[in-house]
C-alpha cells in the first residue's frame, strides 16, 4: 500500500496536480469514479452482472483502478492507511452485524 501511495503522489507531483488535489476535490473525483463503475452494471440483470464481457471486465478494471487511486490519495491527505481503515470498519461491522442475528438477512443493523 505504501508503494502505491507513493506512486500516486509522485504522479500528481510530477504533473503539478497537487494544487488540485484538495480533500474536497479528491472526494468528489472518487464519487465520480464510483458512478462510472456503477454504470458498467446499470441495466444488467443479476445473472448478467456475474458474467461480464471482456470489454466490461476491462472497463471494470480501469474504474477499480481509478477508485483506488482517488481513495488512496484522499486517505494519504490525512495520513490514513486505507487497509487499516477497512480492518477497523470490519471490527465495527462485526459488532453491528453479529452472525447469530443477521445470517441470511439483508436487514440493516437498526432493523433487527
Amino acid at each position: 500500500m505504501d508503494r502505491l501511495r507513493d506512486e500516486i503522489a509522485r504522479f500528481a507531483r510530477e504533473r503539478d496536480w497537487e494544487q488540485f488535489h484538495s480533500p474536497k476535490n479528491l472526494a468528489m473525483a472518487l464519487s465520480v469514479e464510483v458512478a462510472e463503475l456503477l454504470e458498467i452494471f446499470q441495466w444488467l440483470s443479476e445473472k448478467e452482472s456475474y458474467q461480464l464481457t471482456e470489454k466490461q471486465l476491462g472497463q471494470l478494471k480501469e474504474e477499480i483502478g481509478d477508485v483506488m487511486t482517488y481513495l488512496t490519495g484522499l486517505a494519504a491527505r490525512f495520513n490514513l492507511d486505507p487497509i487499516e481503515c477497512a480492518r477497523e470498519k470490519m471490527e465495527i461491522n462485526k459488532l453491528k452485524y453479529p452472525v447469530e442475528r443477521v445470517k441470511g438477512s439483508s436487514k440493516k443493523y437498526n432493523e433487527y
